[in-house]
């Protein structure tokens, strides 16, 4: 793992007001245990991100969302201000970036990703799932920003 990512999460797991609050009043092993156990829970997620083949970032009015299979860590804020979604981002995590999507209904109506990467070709409806490739088609479509594209041929 690259120490400016450690680095980051340090920080990270510090500035939580939890910890603050527990080094202000003297707490301070206990703060520490506690930022070394984030900043572990924290790798994870981008070690998964780096490995699973659906896993992906999305940020859209709501706030950004980091979809690993069978876990999402999210945040109301945006990617800008999410700085794991942004580590997972730049160490090649596909970003979705839906703001620019202005057709809510059709988005609303898009499939799922699937979780495992498998698709079952025959789900129709609400429950639908498709894989990351096809879902990125269809958000593209719509007006999506796509960084880290991992469509054949697409390199933005």
């Amino acid at each position: 793992m690259q120490t400016g990512v450690l680095r980051v999460l340090r920080a990270i797991a510090a500035s939580w007001w939890r910890h603050k609050e527990l080094r202000r009043t003297g707490q301070t092993g206990q703060a520490q245990r506690l930022e070394r156990e984030t900043v572990l829970r924290d790798l994870g997620y981008l070690k998964q991100a780096a490995s699973l083949p659906n896993a992906h970032v999305i940020c859209g009015e709501g706030g950004t969302f980091i979809h690993l299979g069978w876990t999402t860590v999210s945040s109301f804020l945006p990617i800008e201000r999410f700085p794991l979604a942004t580590l997972a981002v730049s160490r090649g995590t596909p970003f979705i970036d839906i703001r620019p999507v202005t057709d809510v209904i059709a988005f609303a109506n898009l499939p799922r990703v699937a979780r495992d990467g498998s698709v079952d070709p025959d789900s129709s409806g609400p429950g639908k799932s498709d894989s990351l490739t096809t879902y990125i088609d269809m958000v593209d479509a719509l007006g999506a920003r796509i960084v880290n594209d991992p469509r054949p041929n697409r390199s933005t």
